[in-house]
């Protein structure tokens, strides 16, 4: 019996290890070999998309919070149960390490090293003047107050998502492909305190949402959590590309999230340039708009703290360890991708 158990415990620690050794192998890969993240995407990673997503998919609730609640209490009952029994303990805690390491870099590691989506659009990211950023204000200021729309179907909001998801790969060819349906969290303020507003599950290949926040960051952030599931990682890509997916919708609360949420982005670039035009821009939003951004700021004003600091700190040096070298900051490029985007549009 005695033989058994070790002989088993060795087998579970040679499988983790060999799982940690294929993970680290995909991340040499990607960060070494050219294109091999581009590659990836669009061949082997769709393909998970399409299988794992709709496995997951056919649950109704969020597999992967299901899956880290499942796993933490198995965790503490199985260490409580065989705390005396370290071997078996350390061969499972490699065997679980080595599978989520395997998981996540299959599942998304790798994809942070694939060409960029802003590179297939041959957008002119060039230096903007401030005249030119409080021109895309202004736009966007108008834009905010003409979808501006007080029925908002939250019962609907995850098909639609992945409808303007749908409509969007039909214009560029790189977002083409199946979207598995968002799912929110059930227990929202571990995003909330976080100050998350979704999340994007590597093991599970599911988009996952806050379904706390103020209800217009919502269809943005669908749009931005799909992304990820066509291999765009970076979380200032994930942004623009959930901007243009709301704001070619034909859901006008959807178009007026994207709006709202580029005018939010621009205008904090804005104010720290050109104040007085930042305050007549302020000024001209509609109620609408007003009160949806006064909500906004007390919502995450309520959750600032150790936590959310903490949260953010993760969160910056995880972009880092992922090329993403300046980290949470990444977000600002946003702001030239829509610039870049409205040049465009404006020719």
């Amino acid at each position: 019996m005695k033989y058994e158990k070790n002989n088993l415990n060795r087998k579970l620690l040679i499988a983790g290890m060999i799982l940690l050794a294929a993970a680290g192998g995909g991340q040499l890969a990607a960060r070494n070999l050219k294109s091999f993240g581009s590659w990836y995407a669009l061949r082997v990673y769709s393909i998970l998309v399409s299988v794992v997503g709709r496995i997951w998919g056919i649950l109704p609730v969020s597999a992967a919070e299901l899956g880290l609640y499942g796993l933490a209490i198995g965790a503490v009952w199985y260490g409580w149960n065989r705390r005396k029994d370290w071997r078996s303990i350390a061969s499972r805690a490699v065997l679980v390490v080595g599978a989520a390491a395997f998981l996540y870099t299959y599942q998304c590691g790798i994809n942070y090293y694939r060409k960029p989506f802003s590179s297939e659009l041959e957008l002119d990211t060039r230096q903007s003047s401030v005249a030119e950023l409080a021109e895309l204000c202004r736009y966007l200021t108008e834009k905010v107050n003409e979808t501006a729309d007080d029925a908002f179907y939250e019962y609907r909001w995850a098909s639609w998502g992945q409808e303007a998801m749908e409509n969007l790969g039909q214009i560029y060819p790189g977002l083409s492909g199946y979207y598995p349906r968002p799912k929110p969290v059930a227990v929202s303020w571990i995003l909330s305190v976080q100050q998350l507003c979704g999340i994007y599950s590597p093991f599970t290949v599911e988009a996952n949402y806050n379904r706390q926040m103020p209800s217009y960051n919502i269809p943005h952030t669908l749009c931005h959590e799909l992304s990820h599931l066509r291999g765009y990682m970076r979380e200032d890509e994930a942004n623009f590309i959930g901007y243009l997916a709301c704001i070619h919708s034909d859901r006008q609360c959807f178009q007026y999230s994207g709006y709202l949420t580029g005018w939010v982005y621009a205008t904090n670039a804005l104010v720290g340039q050109d104040q007085d035009t930042y305050y007549q821009l302020y000024d001209s939003l509609c109620p609408r708009a007003v009160e949806d951004l006064r909500e906004n700021s007390e919502f995450w004003n309520h959750y600032e703290g150790k936590v959310a600091e903490v949260a953010n700190q993760m969160n910056d040096t995880y972009l880092k360890i992922n090329d993403q070298e300046e980290g949470v900051r990444t977000y600002g490029r946003m702001v030239d991708l829509m610039l870049a985007h409205y040049r465009q549009i404006e020719k």
